[in-house]
């Protein structure tokens, strides 16, 4: 019965129904019930984007952008616009809350097919409805469809009829009509954008984003012109799929609409609010937009491959600005500030955690058209412009700096209490020409302190420390801070005290802080007996991450002193047992409105408060109050339950129209209800609808250093407000007192008030500046508020005191470069920073020595303040020198500062064989030259530790026989290179130098893979001709023309006591081999017609290890002999024209006789390079009697071989310029003649 009674009464009234009626029937799912919001706002004006997450509403916005660390949003302008991001249910809230996977489904079937009608919604209708849904007691039909299993009313509001809430019969009426997007069922995101400026025209885009291809594949845009009445859906081309859209903030007539690049990259622009469009196609993925603050055409536009670009006609064309530009990190000239309005300023990346400061124009951004303001690099991600301040900052050696520039001049670093030592810095506001920054300092973790700084950003003081933070879903820093409109220098901040969250509000623009006062009465009248400070009122103060929705805390400048927040009583702030909670007399006292979550809204420039449930469930009620909150009209502004995505309100327009839109169910198409609640009021405001009230604190009428009184309508009148009223009556100064005053930098707040030097402060320090005058104005320790408007009488108690400038010697004379870095390259221009502690710097001469030679003088220090550039042209290491000098006395200070230039190429130097338990010299040659500013790292085999060295050679003794690996490394600042050799060591060898036919120079690329591929050709030669094994043999091509190489012949495993046989048998072959050579019979074939002979020039022998220390009698006395004769030789070479009967030729005359060359003295260091390395003494001189028999030959002396380190050289040379193997360009020494014999 009580079912077929229900049927009955809903289909009696579908009769009585003139216009449309909806069926309602409700059903549970198990379907999440979950609607969150991301948080990617970035344009208020630009609309909405709703999307929806599998069975979950999800929402974000997009549009000018914001960076702001604090609640009380900073629009900064970066116009990024992007889609939803990917996130689960399980990890998102609303508002600090997660609801139950429980979610009512409301389908709708309409009974009529005509189209929606404007209605009045009156209490009858509203109460017929209810009083048939709820004439059956026992069933609470109305509640299981407005909130489920929620076992309460949807307005939890004991005592309503006690605090005067209207009855329904005197329900004002609310012009409401409903519309439909039909055929956009199925599309999960949508974006609302009104023009406002009291335009009527309101658009709407529609897609289907398709959450596995990551793209949209449906779109439809929808337009209406009279105010959200009736929309009509506008055709843009049957293949164009729109994905953004985006509306001039300087001119809102002006759309561009962007179509999704995977279908085709264009751009729609319509002039006329969306009524007509024009197509242009562009040549780049778009991905963010930022409108120019003042021209409405130029417009900066940011690609998915972070290339920049910027177009003078609203995106007709578009033109490439820069290249790496990191995102959301550019921005438009600020006007007054900026010279040219098209300036732009960017951050660039050039490495992975660097990145430039570059400011250029719009149009002409090529590299000679670039300014790099900041000296040096800075981290990325963290350059802001915003407003009269340019902030970035430098990480050396985990130590982060900060710097700001203000009104764009040059960059000084900003200045944080001693023993800060920050962490991390976030920028909140720079309103009024001062900044606040949250600063974690060294010891905090979850929680930052609030600073703030001068007019030009560079000194900061402490305001509150221990600031509650929070993470939003992008990952951005949320700072529990917020600013409340309407009043100067009023603040609110969420801080942990003794590990609990309390809520604290200064009036004096964070001087002082206090705890707020709870209401003396629940929301049903019963005391709370709250007592302050044990017990409080604590608010939520995050901003909210829709722009739709207000969040859970309201201000209104046209509304001074009135607050709405979503908070709890006791002794800290909780998530549980929310209210709603004002105040009207700017925080004194305060009033719960209701005991659960709304969304408020100001109507009426502020006159009114629209108040809409916060919740999972749908609703289709609303609140209105005209009385501060004291009495609330409730209003039905939907027949069925509506889940709310948003509430869309026309900016500054006079009309009163505002849009929800929505779901009735997660499956129905998308449903916009059109509010017009100018029935609320009778009529317009007339003077003596107005009443004054006087700004206080507890009492104290100067706030802010001055007595305010303020105008606000008489609670209760229902008159519309007019836009221009003024809302202060009058305003008086006050006499100033300590808290107008804000402590100086490195002074402190004490218990009393006072401000007092910290520890580490000495208030005599260094004078800022003493200027061309003869007195300056030194710190009493306190600096005026800004925007404080108190007066000094009398004495001048707190501002600075004007004192003469006496002379002082100069001391803690600092010297550093502008980077703070103690290298740099090359060429490159480094700025030196010079600061004085103490002292007079106007009568202080400076002189800098750059330690290369070049000094430079200053007459005072105050001239140094921009830094002092300096290029250095040589690589090496430089003491760099500051010396202050006045009548007083002096100080100096000095740095050694590391030019360098990166390392393009280096080569190893080592003998491919030597002896072991024998010296090796090893050597590296680097390209370009160095000077003392290169770190050599060598590695021997396999040890766990390298031989560091800072010059270039070594001498090394292997002590392991058979292959040694040899890798060294050269390391110039982060530039590091290395080479590896392998040297095989030996108890003994024999080598012999070998000379190629001139063919082989003609093909010589002198690479080293050219020389161990010939060098391979010619060990198989020589093995192939002579039958030695090419285990035994080494041949090695050393660089540089003509073309030589060595060939060393090695033993076999020595057996014990077959010493000598073996050395015998290296003779042997030895000697075979230089036959062979002579005879011409070691040939290769090098190309087609070309073969190369291969010649021995000289004939060398490693010593042979032998056992007896003692040499033999006869070998001392003919090396003896062979000394004397050398000397005789000597004597009379040197001396042989003063000799009458030695014979001189002249140089023209051609020697005859045959010469023999030395062998080389096992002795000589082998890193010596003007001889031919591995160069071995005869063991005995048998083989010096062999080799007086060698037939005759062409004398070849050893100085016409190069040295090896010219070789290099000349090699690395004519490599560097890429000519090395041309035979036009070649490096040529001399000719050799075709040695047969030595």
């Amino acid at each position: 019965m009580p079912g077929l009674w229900r049927l009955w009464t809903l289909a009696l009234l579908a009769l009585l129904n003139p216009f449309e009626f909806i069926f309602v029937k409700a059903e549970i799912t198990s379907a999440s019930a979950n609607r969150f919001y991301l948080h990617d706002v970035r344009q208020r004006e630009a609309g909405v984007l709703v999307a929806l997450w599998r069975d979950a509403k999800v929402f974000s916005a997009s549009g000018t952008g914001f960076d702001s660390a604090g609640n009380s949003a900073e629009w900064m302008g970066s116009s990024e616009l992007s889609g939803p991001a990917e996130l689960t249910v399980e990890d998102v809230g609303i508002n600090r809350r997660k609801y139950d996977d429980t979610s009512i489904e409301v389908q709708s079937q309409a009974l009529e097919e005509k189209p929606r009608k404007t209605r009045s919604v009156g209490p009858s209708r509203a109460d017929a409805l209810e009083r048939s849904i709820s004439a059956e007691s026992g069933e609470r039909f109305l509640d299981a469809v407005q909130g489920g299993f929620n076992p309460r009313p949807e307005q939890r509001r004991t005592g309503e009829e006690a605090r005067g809430a209207s009855t329904r019969q005197n329900e004002p009426l609310l012009d409401t009509s409903t519309f439909a997007l039909a055929g956009d069922s199925a599309h999960n995101q949508a974006m609302v954008h009104w023009s406002g400026h009291n335009s009527s025209v309101i658009l709407i885009l529609t897609k289907l984003y398709d959450f596995n291809l990551g793209a949209v594949t449906e779109s439809s845009l929808w337009r209406s012109s009279d105010y959200g009445s009736t929309y009509v859906k506008l055709k843009v081309g049957s293949r164009t799929v729109l994905s953004y859209l985006y509306v001039c903030p300087t001119n809102k007539q002006k759309i561009l609409m962007l179509s999704d690049p995977e279908v085709e990259s264009a751009v729609l622009i319509s002039s006329d609010e969306g009524a007509s469009f024009e197509k242009y196609s562009i040549n780049f993925n778009m991905l963010s937009l930022l409108f120019h603050p003042a021209q409405e055409n130029w417009i900066l536009a940011y690609s998915h491959d972070s290339k920049l670009y910027s177009s003078v006609d609203f995106g007709k064309k578009w033109q490439f600005v820069h290249e790496n530009v990191m995102p959301g990190r550019f921005y438009w000239a600020v006007m007054g500030l900026d010279k040219e309005p098209d300036v732009i300023h960017l951050e660039t990346r050039i490495s992975k955690n660097r990145a430039q400061y570059v400011k250029c124009r719009a149009q002409r951004c090529s590299e000679a058209h670039r300014q790099y303001l900041f000296p040096g690099h800075v981290d990325t991600n963290s350059m802001v412009v915003q407003d009269e301040y340019v902030f970035t900052q430098v990480t050396k050696s985990g130590r982060t700096s900060y710097f700001v520039s203000y009104m764009r001049e040059s960059f000084k670093q900003m200045k944080l209490p001693k023993y800060c030592l920050p962490k991390d810095m976030h920028i909140i506001s720079t309103d009024e020409k001062q900044v606040f920054a949250a600063v974690q300092e060294w010891n905090q973790n979850n929680t930052y302190s609030l600073y703030i700084s001068d007019s030009p950003g560079v000194y900061f003081t402490l305001s509150l420390e221990n600031l509650r933070t929070s993470r939003g879903l992008a990952g951005n820093l949320l700072v529990d801070f917020y600013k409340v409109e309407g009043i100067n220098g009023m603040y609110l901040a969420n801080k942990l005290v003794d590990n609990q969250v309390k809520t604290f509000i200064t009036y004096n623009k964070g001087q002082t802080w206090a705890l707020l006062p709870a209401p003396a009465t629940d929301i049903a009248g019963n005391n709370l007996h709250c007592i302050l400070p044990f017990c409080s009122l604590h608010l939520h103060l995050e901003m909210s991450e829709n722009p739709y929705t207000s969040g859970p805390i309201t201000s209104k400048k046209s509304v001074p002193g009135i607050i709405v927040a979503t908070g709890n009583i006791g002794t800290e702030l909780s998530t549980s047992n929310l209210g709603m909670f004002i105040t009207a007399d700017a925080a004194n006292s305060w009033r719960q409105i209701f005991d659960e979550e709304h969304n408020m809204w100001f109507l009426d420039n502020g006159g009114a408060l629209l108040a809409v449930l916060h919740a999972a469930q749908p609703i289709r009620h609303l609140w209105i109050s005209l009385d501060e909150g004291k009495k609330w009209d409730r209003h039905t502004f939907s027949l069925a339950p509506l889940y709310v995505d948003g509430v869309l309100m026309a900016p500054e327009s006079e009309n009163h129209i505002i849009t929800f839109f929505g779901h009735f169910s997660y499956r129905s198409e998308w449903q916009l209800i059109k509010i017009d609640y100018k029935g609320i009021f009778s009529r317009r405001c007339m003077d003596g609808d107005y009443q004054t009230w006087h700004l206080h604190y507890k009492g104290e009428l100067c706030v802010m250093g001055e007595k305010q009184i303020y105008m606000k309508r008489r609670p209760g009148n229902r008159c519309m407000l007019a836009q221009d009223y003024s809302r202060i009556y009058s305003s008086e100064p006050c006499v100033c007192n300590s808290y107008d005053f804000e402590c100086d930098y490195g002074w402190e707040r004490q218990t009393d008030g006072k401000c007092s030097p910290a520890f580490w402060f000495n208030p005599n320090g260094a004078v800022k500046s003493c200027g061309n005058s003869q007195s300056f104005l030194n710190s009493t320790g306190y600096r005026k508020v800004l925007s404080n408007n108190c007066k000094e009488v009398g004495r001048n108690t707190f501002s600075p005191k004007r004192q003469s400038c006496r002379p002082r010697a100069p001391q803690g004379l600092r010297l550093s470069t502008s980077t703070g870095e103690l290298s740099a390259n090359v060429g490159t221009n480094v700025t030196f920073m010079v600061q004085l502690e103490d002292g007079d710097a106007q009568r202080t001469t400076m002189q800098l020595d750059f330690g290369d030679g070049i000094r430079i003088t200053y007459s005072n220090l105050s001239r140094t303040n921009d830094g002092i550039k300096h290029i250095y042209r040589a690589t090496g290491i430089y003491r760099v020198t500051a010396h202050a000098q006045n009548g007083q006395g002096a100080d100096s200070s000095a740095l050694f500062l590391h030019i360098t230039s990166p390392v393009e190429r280096i080569y190893l130097s080592s003998p491919i064989v030597t002896v072991r338990g024998k010296e090796a010299n090893l050597s590296v040659l680097v390209w370009p030259n160095h000077t003392r500013t290169l770190t050599f790292f060598w590695w021997f085999n396999n040890r766990s530790e390298p031989l560091i060295t800072l010059g270039g050679s070594i001498s090394y003794t292997f002590q392991k026989s058979g292959q040694n690996k040899v890798t060294v490394q050269v390391a110039s600042g982060s530039n590091v290179m290395q080479d590896s050799k392998v040297i095989t060591v030996k108890e003994y060898f024999r080598s012999l130098l070998l000379s190629f036919s001139p063919a082989l120079d003609e093909h010589n690329p002198d690479i080293p893979e050219w020389r161990e591929d010939i060098g391979r050709v010619v060990r198989t030669a020589l093995s192939q001709v002579s039958g030695v094994a090419e285990e035994k043999l080494l041949v090695s091509l050393y660089p540089g023309l003509p073309t030589t190489a060595e060939l060393f012949i090695l033993p076999d495993a020595p057996v014990s006591g077959e010493l000598k046989r073996t050395s015998e048998e290296l003779d042997t072959i030895s000697d075979i081999f230089v036959a062979a050579l002579n005879q011409g019979r070691v040939q290769f074939e090098l190309k087609s017609n070309i073969r190369v002979i291969v010649y021995v020039t000289q004939h060398t022998l490693a010593p042979l290890v032998d056992s007896n220390s003692i040499h033999s009698g006869p070998a001392m006395l003919m090396l003896l002999s062979v000394v004397i004769v050398g000397v005789a030789a000597f004597f009379i070479y040197k001396f042989k024209r003063k000799i009458p009967w030695i014979h001189v030729q002249t140089e023209d005359t051609q020697e005859k006789e045959p010469e023999v060359i030395s062998t080389v003295n096992p002795n000589d260091n082998l890193s010596n390079l003007s001889t031919i390395p591995n160069m071995s003494k005869m063991s005995n001189m048998s083989t010096m009697s062999t080799m007086s028999t060698i037939s005759t030959m062409p004398k070849v002396k050893l100085s016409d071989f190069p040295c090896q380190k010219e070789l290099l050289e000349k090699e690395l040379e004519a490599r560097s310029r890429g000519t090395m193997g041309r035979n036009r360009d070649r490096i040529v020494t001399r000719e050799f003649p075709n040695c047969t014999n030595v």
